[in-house]
């Protein structure tokens, strides 16, 4: 095994000496997300229910989503990609010109930068969604940004 060395240069990308460690995090669960209620400021932003789950990670997040009956949320973009898993309703995701249905049981993907936005389906039942994203990973770079439509960076 080569002597580690004090720092990284572009041609040594294919070594890595890290020696993996368990750190405990302050927590391992959280409980009852919904009822520790809605991050206000970004669900008004947002103009929907946002609960952020809040645990540790300095990856992946994920916040459970919900739209009201007959809602279409604000058009936007963001640097992270997003992964949506429906727990009930039905409706559509508009990704860029594409129109993407969805109903409970559905995964949908949604690539960085491009732009979005969600409407529910019914007029008399809510949707939600559990939404996953490398947001907090591109944060800790310095690279994560987000646009809401009509609004300068």
């Amino acid at each position: 095994m080569e002597k580690q060395t004090a720092a990284f240069t572009s041609k040594d990308f294919h070594r890595t000496y890290a020696r993996p460690a368990y750190v405990k995090p302050g927590k391992l669960i959280h409980k009852n997300v919904e009822q520790a209620g809605a991050h206000d400021s970004f669900s008004t932003e947002r103009k929907h229910p946002v609960f952020f789950v809040d645990l540790p990670t300095k990856n992946v997040s994920m916040t459970i989503g919900g739209l009201l009956p007959g809602q279409l949320t604000n058009r936007h973009r963001h640097t992270y990609e997003t992964v949506l898993y429906v727990l009930e309703g039905k409706g559509y995701t508009e990704v860029e010109d594409e129109k993407i249905e969805w109903q409970a049981g559905d995964a949908v993907y949604i690539p960085s930068w491009a732009w979005h936005r969600h409407q529910n389906l019914s007029d008399s039942e809510p949707a939600r969604y559990i939404a996953c994203e490398n947001a907090p990973q591109l944060q800790n770079l310095g690279v994560a940004l987000r646009e809401e439509e009509g609004r300068d960076l």
